[in-house]
């Protein structure tokens, strides 16, 4: 019998490690021949911290939201008795969060040990290298990529098969595998998870990448914001070395390859390729004009190519069984399986990896069981900073590249934040252009002084500034910085803009025309009002931070408008339903 721990950086947040503490305690004392071990993220992170615990025969029980004093129920139950402890186990419901799913990414997160790389090898790992290097040429591994149809999933969605074929073609005898592991869409955590739940898959791919490319040396970029990933990162590589999986004449072969790592200092810019380059060579992260393509000139001039974590861990489970067992799933131009991250206002935040094509409404609602507190489901932001929103309108769109393209959002690296119906959408817009335009390297007049420009119109109409023209303003705004920037950050940095003015229009017009947020979100906008229902507890005027309730005790409080600084407290306080929001 043995314990895992889920210790992804979600369930360490959560406490992970002070649970593992305690059953290693616990198992001393009672001297009790059962092992504790880690794992790393499975993907349902609002149930952290998780504890499978192993039989002898291989069943599995998985006991969620465990906390240290929770643990003497597993030990006494569990380890020594040998009984379930239902009420702390996992529900059916939840369970279906994993199996409705079809895992190939995360295929190994929260099943293995992620610093051992034996438990790799034991679930097929490093098998497709091996077949790679000792049975195929550089050329069918790249139309076996071509057949799979797997296309990018850092945010463009290009062929992966062309990028290699390119850098192949190109000529010179030093080549360059860079993989983009910076991932700094807010709300995204598909990278990390893979790189601290299953590191060596990655590893493999970059080999596997490397030998058909006809390069010898991996750099992977790894956001420094990322040390777990980056530990567990440099634990695999050492293992592999141990076992020669890289370094000199891999299966006795002729081809070297090894891999480093590169900390990024978490600029959102570098997930341009030319700007990584850049930032990889010592200089300032700012994107070059192409042509050339990184794959002819990239890292010192040198054919370089340019995956991220997601694309290249798919690798070796494509070589293993075969590109056409990877085509079979998804849709005919969206190929495979993509993996999301899940957050925002839904009621199971974590990860999910579908097949290509699936709706929108079947990932929101049978995966991650709808909106918080049942509200009613008003948008979706895809693709982050660089995406768009998508309304409820269109809640039944296939999850696939073209399909979420018509909406004018983008599939992007895989972030879904899901808004309810308290979401203000200008607001929203408002948050994804500040970073965009703190993130903006400032190379362009336009992506620099633009999306400033934008900036300040969105700030006004949340403050209830807005004035007449502002919307046509911003429309105007958006369609120079699209055309006149250079790279991808300023071309879609007015994409959040742009879709919610499509959809949500009408709440722009509130902002500016009726100085009101249909939200009731902008605190410039929104009044609180002590209705007659108010019992005279005094809770609320406890409650206020600053005040500006008064009242006598058993009386109808009011509140001083002046005084007021919209935190909401006293609504939160209410007993009585007595306050209002307007």
């Amino acid at each position: 019998m043995k314990v895992i721990i889920g210790e992804g950086s979600c369930g360490i947040a959560t406490g992970a490690k002070k649970t593992a503490a305690e059953f290693e305690k616990q198992i001393a004392e009672k001297n009790l021949d059962v092992a504790v071990d880690i794992t790393g993220c499975v993907g349902t992170c609002y149930l952290e911290p998780i504890v499978d615990i192993y039989e002898d025969n291989g069943e599995m029980t998985r006991y969620v939201q465990i906390q240290p004093e929770r643990v003497a129920e597993i030990v006494e139950n569990h380890l020594e008795k040998g009984q379930a402890v239902e009420s702390l186990a996992i529900s059916k419901e939840d369970q279906q969060f994993i199996e409705k799913q079809q895992r190939v990414v995360l295929r190994n997160c929260g099943l293995i040990n992620p610093e051992k790389i034996e438990e790799y090898i034991a679930a097929d790992g490093y098998k497709a290298i091996e077949k790679v290097v000792t049975s195929m040429t550089p050329e069918e591994v790249i139309e076996e990529i071509k057949i799979s149809g797997l296309r990018g999933r850092g945010g463009a969605g290009f062929p992966t098969w062309f990028k290699w074929d390119a850098a192949k073609k190109s000529p010179g005898n030093e080549k360059y595998l860079v993989c983009n592991a910076d991932e700094g869409d807010p709300g995204a955590f598909m990278d990390r998870s893979v790189l601290e739940g299953d590191p060596h898959s990655l590893l493999e791919g970059m080999i596997i990448a490397g030998y058909a490319m006809g390069a010898n040396e991996g750099i992977i970029y790894c956001r420094a914001e990322y040390p777990l990933a980056i530990h567990r990162l440099e634990i695999a590589m050492d293992q592999a070395r141990e076992k020669g999986f890289l370094g000199k004449n891999l299966f006795g072969s002729r081809f070297d390859f090894d891999i480093r790592i590169k900390a990024g200092a978490g600029a959102f810019v570098c997930g341009e390729e030319t700007a990584l380059i850049a930032s990889l060579e010592g200089e300032r992260g700012m994107p070059r004009l192409k042509p050339p393509f990184p794959a002819a000139k990239g890292y010192w001039q040198k054919p370089t190519d340019i995956n991220n974590v997601e694309t290249l861990a798919n690798v070796p489970w494509i070589l293993y069984n075969g590109g056409a067992a990877f085509g079979a799933m998804g849709t005919e131009k969206s190929k495979g399986t993509k993996v999301f991250a899940l957050a925002g206002k839904i009621k199971k935040g974590g990860l999910v990896e579908v097949p290509m094509g699936l709706p929108l409404r079947d990932v929101i609602y049978g995966i991650g069981g709808g909106i918080k507190n049942d509200k009613e489901f008003k948008a979706v932001q895809m693709g982050g900073p660089s995406g768009g929103c998508i309304p409820a309108s269109l809640i039944d769109t296939p999850v696939d590249y073209e399909n979420i393209t018509k909406t004018g959002a983008i599939v992007g690296s895989g972030g879904m934040i899901v808004m309810d119906e308290t979401t203000c959408m200008v607001d929203m817009a408002r948050y994804f252009l500040d970073f965009t335009r703190k993130e903006s390297c400032g190379k362009c007049n336009y992506c620099r002084i633009g999306t400033k420009r934008m900036l300040e119109i969105l700030e006004r109409i949340t403050e209830g500034k807005g004035r007449d023209g502002d919307i046509e303003l911003l429309e105007e705004l958006a369609v120079k910085i699209k055309d006149g920037s250079l790279c991808g950050l300023g071309q879609t940095a007015p994409n959040p803009v742009l879709t919610t003015l499509k959809y949500f229009r009408n709440e722009y017009e509130d902002h500016i025309y009726k100085k009101k947020c249909t939200a009731k979100s902008c605190k410039a906008l929104i009044t609180y009002e002590i209705t007659d229902a108010c019992k005279g507890c005094t809770l609320c005027s406890k409650k206020c931070p600053v005040g500006a309730i008064s009242g006598e005790v058993k009386g109808q409080h009011v509140i001083d408008q002046d005084k007021c600084v919209k935190c909401g407290r006293c609504l939160e306080s209410c007993k009585f339903d007595a306050i209002t929001v307007e």
